[in-house]
């Protein structure tokens, strides 16, 4: 019995370990992808979105869709943001970018508690913050690790988990088409 025991904590340990080993995936790991992505250039002008959140479990909860005026002034970009949901309620967000390093951008927005920070490499950008998001007449503070890769001059795909207290809540995915 005892022999037992030993044999499956070694097991957990040994997993534990491994865990902590796996090294996170980064930015600078889609450096070589193309087409590169010009977050100055892809979010400028008009862009159209389809959107749902998933819960922890996989189940379609929401589904949306989101027109983004975007316009940048030297440094600094506007992402205007119309939301209509499959519910028929409506939501606005209008982030301010600001570049900061060839490959770093701050965000910020009404519903963002602090800062954005984004990093972009090869077709990639990397997005982290914290939203203020209105559950049932509460607001909770989410945590989004948001991916979004560009496929081509038109599309980019993104795929934000959520989480809070660091349990994973669900996930956002979306596919943005830049208008003509």
């Amino acid at each position: 019995m005892i022999m037992k025991q030993l044999k499956y904590l070694f097991a957990v340990c040994a997993t534990v370990l491994l865990a902590a080993c796996a090294s996170p995936v980064e930015p600078s790991h889609y450096a070589n992808e193309k087409p590169k992505l010009d977050l100055q250039q892809y979010f400028n002008g008009t862009l159209d979105a389809w959107g749902m959140f998933q819960d922890r479990s996989g189940k379609v909860v929401k589904r949306f869709t989101v027109v983004m005026r975007c316009t940048w002034v030297g440094d600094t970009g506007t992402l205007d943001e119309d939301f209509s949901y499959s519910d028929g309620s409506k939501q606005k967000r209008v982030w301010t970018l600001r570049k900061v390093a060839p490959d770093r951008y701050i965000g910020t927005a009404p519903d963002v508690v602090g800062e954005a920070i984004g990093i972009t490499a090869g077709n990639v950008l990397h997005w982290q913050y914290v939203l203020a998001l209105p559950v049932d007449g509460k607001v909770y503070d989410v945590q989004f690790n948001d991916w979004m890769y560009l496929m081509d001059d038109r599309v980019m795909l993104n795929r934000a988990a959520m989480s809070k207290f660091g349990f994973h809540l669900g996930d956002v995915t979306l596919s943005f088409s830049k208008r003509p």
